[in-house]
């Protein structure tokens, strides 16, 4: 059975950093771009972060540049998003999420046509 798990969330305070794993299963991410997404309580899920799946280009969404960096390591069907100068914005629900080959956000935000997604972890950012 394909599962794609995220892991890290938590409870933290302004500034501080985070890692968080997405971790999949029963398939291989090796031809995937993988989409992390975020959801505030209120607000649309949003697409953060992007990496390719045969170039591992990487992209961002303005409101998180030089503060995520996302990375993947197929050895371990994994891909990452390190989160440092956490914001109480920030504070939402991460999911990550699958596309074959590329970011799908660089051309729109719309949800539909992703393969796979996560169960999503909880992020809280206090002031």
């Amino acid at each position: 059975q394909a599962q794609f798990v995220e892991s890290g969330g938590g409870l933290l305070h302004t500034g501080g950093s985070l890692r968080l794993s997405c971790t999949a299963s029963g398939f291989t991410l090796d031809n995937y771009a993988v989409t992390w997404f975020r959801q505030a309580p209120g607000k649309e899920r949003e697409p953060v972060s992007c990496v390719g799946s045969s170039d591992g280009r990487t992209h961002y969404a303005d409101s998180v540049k030089g503060r995520l960096t996302i990375s993947r390591d197929n050895a371990k069907n994994t891909v990452y998003l390190q989160m440092d100068s956490l914001e109480p914005d920030d504070t939402a629900v991460y999911y990550c999420a699958t596309y074959p080959i590329y970011c799908r956000m660089l051309i729109t935000t719309a949800l539909d046509g992703y393969d796979y997604w996560g169960q999503g972890t909880q992020v809280t950012v206090s002031s």
